[in-house]
C-alpha cells in the first residue's frame, strides 16, 4: 500500500429508532483493522445518500426503490400510539384503529408508516417531524402512532403508549445500491443474517486444500506405505532373523 492509498473503511447510514450496535459490535471482533462510520439519515434520505455513494450500505426502512437499491428485510416494527399517562387508552393494553376514530391523530412529515387512509380526525397543520409531534402530544393536542422504536427514542416521563394492533407496520432493512456489492457489503450481509466467521457462505472460507495438493498428499502417503515393512518389521535393537526377544543370558 503506497502512502496515498486511504485503508479501507465500511461507512453504514441508519434511520431513527434503528439500532445498529450489536452488528456493528460483531464487526469490531471479526474485521478490527476495517472502522466502520456510522451515519444517522432520516427515513426519506435514506436512499439518496447510498445511490450518491455517501454509505456503503444503510439500515433503512422499507419500501425502497428495487430498481436500483437491493434489501433484505430484517424484521417488521410493531405500531403504538403515544398518549398522555392519563389518557383513556392507558386503561388497556391495546388497541385497535377504530377506537381512535374520535382522536386528533398527528401526522407529521417524516412519518414512516404509509397509511392507506389516515385513523382518527386530522390536526389543522401537519408537524414537521416525529419530535415536534411528540411534542404537541405532551401538550395535549392530539395522539401520535408511530413505530415502536420511534416511541421509545423519544420518550417522556409523563407520555406512554399502546400497541394498536390493525395499525400498519414499518419493516426495516439493510440496503445498498444493486451495482456496489462489495465485499465489505457481503462481510456486512453475513453478520445481520447471523452467519459464522467460518461459514461457507461468507466472504472469508476457511481456505481449502486444492487437487494438487490432494494429489501430492495421497501419493506421500502411499509411498511411506510402500517403504514400511511387512508386519511392522522387527523390534528395534533385535539382530534375530526369527524375531526372538532379548532377554538375561541363561545361565549355565
Amino acid at each position: 500500500m503506497t502512502g496515498s492509498e486511504e485503508p479501507p473503511s465500511f461507512r453504514l447510514a441508519y434511520v431513527p429508532g434503528v439500532t445498529p450496535d450489536k452488528w456493528v459490535r460483531i464487526w469490531n471482533e471479526r474485521l478490527p483493522d476495517v472502522p466502520v462510520s456510522l451515519t444517522q439519515v432520516s427515513a426519506a434520505e435514506a436512499g439518496g445518500v447510498l445511490l450518491d455513494g455517501g454509505a456503503d450500505a444503510g439500515l433503512v426502512r422499507l419500501p425502497v426503490d428495487r430498481t436500483v437499491l437491493s434489501a433484505i428485510p430484517l424484521y417488521t416494527e410493531t405500531t403504538v400510539v403515544v398518549v398522555p399517562k392519563d389518557h383513556l387508552v392507558t386503561a388497556v393494553d391495546e388497541v385497535a384503529v377504530e377506537d381512535l376514530s374520535d382522536e386528533i391523530v398527528l401526522h407529521p412529515l417524516d412519518d414512516v408508516l404509509g397509511w392507506e387512509r389516515l385513523p382518527g380526525r386530522p390536526a389543522l397543520e401537519r408537524p414537521a417531524t416525529t419530535a415536534d409531534a411528540v411534542e404537541l402530544v405532551a401538550a395535549g393536542v392530539g395522539v401520535l402512532v408511530v413505530p415502536l422504536s420511534l416511541a421509545r427514542l423519544h420518550h417522556r416521563k409523563d407520555l406512554t403508549y399502546r400497541t394498536v394492533t390493525d395499525a400498519p407496520g414499518s419493516g426495516v432493512a439493510l440496503s445498498w445500491p444493486e451495482e456496489a456489492h462489495t465485499d465489505l457489503v457481503e462481510d456486512f450481509i453475513g453478520i445481520v443474517r447471523g452467519r459464522t466467521v467460518n461459514s461457507t457462505r461468507g466472504r472469508r472460507p476457511a481456505p481449502a486444500e486444492s487437487k494438487a495438493e490432494r494429489t501430492g498428499t495421497a501419493a506421500a502417503r502411499r509411498g511411506a506405505a510402500a517403504r514400511k515393512p511387512a508386519g511392522g518389521g522387527a523390534r528395534r535393537g533385535s539382530n534375530n532373523p526369527k524375531g526372538g526377544r532379548r532377554g538375561k543370558p541363561r545361565r549355565r
